[in-house]
Formats: C-alpha cells, structure tokens, sequence
C-alpha cells in the first residue's frame, strides 16, 4: 500500500558547514504531515531555525527537488509512504551534510494492509573528526508488542558498532507498559541516556505513558524543555542542546 519508490532523500540546497560545532541544539518532533502543508508550522520553524542545528521530524513530507522548509538547512530522509508523487516519513535537517546516511523501513507492516514505518541513519563529524551518529525513529504502532520489539531490537544491531557520541530519537510508540519495558532494555543495552522532561512539560502521550524521547550516549546535556504547540500537530515538539565530551 502506497510503498515509496525511493526509500532514502536528500538534499543540500546550499553550502553547509563541514563540522559540528562543539555545542548544538535539536529538536524532536513528530509533525503530523503538516512541514510544508501549515502555514504556522513553517512560520515557528523561521522563527527557531537561528537557535538549532538538527530538526529531527517523523510523519514529514518532503521531496528530493525541493528544499527543506529552512532554506539554509540540507536533509535526509527515508520515506516509508508515497500519495501523488509526495513521500513521507522521517527527515533529518541540519546545518551540516551528513558525512553518509542510510534509510530503512521497519520489518513488520502497520496492519495486514498497512505500511511499513521508516527510520534513518545519519552520520556527522565533529571538527576532530569524532563521529556523531543519529538515529531518526518512528516506531511501529498498530501491531502487537511483540512486533515492537523486534523493531527495537533491529535499531540495536543498527547502532552497535558505533562507540562514540550518540542521538537515537523520535516517536516510539510506547503506550503500554510492554512497549515502555522494551525501550528500557533498548536503553540498558546501549548505554543511553533519556533526557529528562519536567512532568508538567507536554511530551505527547498515550495511557499514561510518553511516546516521544530524545535518547543519548557520550554527549553532555545542557539543556531539555518541551513546548506545548497543539495547533501545529497532534505532537509536541521536543528540545534539547549537548555538548561534546
């Protein structure tokens, strides 16, 4: 059903920056099909865009001859649908070209008839050249916990021969008790780290349990909030700035 006929998207419209710098900002956010559709959304987005170097966006719709939102930003992209020759899903913006990137779609289907989800694999350098790898995840929803599992069990084998700094994020899907004991392990396994959000902040969530993380390894946390921006997207946006160590 609708499968893309290009799974991975790019652009880089502009000359980026080579490397990281030693501190940088993200944002995390799950945008509803709505980056080049909602007039607002790309209004806020102008309105940041001086403040971050990485839009980590899942339900995107983007196309490889058009720009990102931010003129001044290149992307990859790994699309896990395409209607009327517009693709979706998830996207990395940032101010620097990614050194090498890989998209991939998820193993299990939605449904029966439904589509796949996708995630991407990106990799920048750090004026050292220490490399920072970023995983971009939407994870599958409407399928039993175990299917979720074994999705979170492939980002471990997608991201275990890295040894350095590490971003994985995005929409996991985690609304039930299952799904959030399969992250945990995930999180065990791998050494990360959650950024913490005030409980008063409005991460998106589902029977009680958040959907949304920004997971991370080998970077210093500076500083996290979440914005609360229900006209824009079913989702909230999340935020966060490192520093490498």
């Amino acid at each position: 059903m609708f499968l893309p006929s290009r799974l991975h998207h790019r652009s880089c419209a502009v000359k980026c920056e080579s490397f990281v710098t030693e501190e940088f900002s993200l944002l995390c956010w799950n945008v509803h099909k709505n980056n080049t559709k909602s007039v607002a959304l790309k209004s806020y987005f102008e309105s940041i865009e001086d403040d971050y170097d990485f839009f980590l966006l899942q339900e995107a719709n983007f196309r490889d001859d058009a720009a990102f939102t931010l003129p001044n930003f290149a992307f990859d992209a790994a699309a896990n649908l395409e209607v009327k020759k517009t693709f979706y899903g998830v996207l990395t913006a940032s101010r620097v070209e990614s050194r090498k990137s890989e998209a991939f779609l998820s193993q299990g289907k939605e449904s029966l008839f439904g589509p796949h989800k996708s995630l991407l694999l990106s990799s920048y350098l750090f004026a050292d050249n220490t490399e920072l790898l970023i995983l971009n995840v939407h994870a599958i929803n409407f399928r039993e916990s175990k299917s979720h599992q074994k999705e979170l069990e492939r980002f471990l084998t997608l991201i275990s021969h890295h040894k350095g700094p590490l971003i994985v994020a995005g929409d996991f899907n985690t609304w039930n008790k299952t799904r959030m004991q399969n992250l945990e392990t995930l999180i065990a396994d791998m050494g990360l780290k959650s950024v913490p959000f005030m409980s008063t902040d409005a991460v998106k969530s589902f029977m009680g349990k958040p959907l949304d993380f920004i997971l991370y390894r080998d970077l210093a946390l500076v500083s996290a909030h979440c914005e609360s921006l229900p006209k824009l997207s079913d989702h909230n946006p999340l935020f966060a700035t490192f520093k490498k160590v």
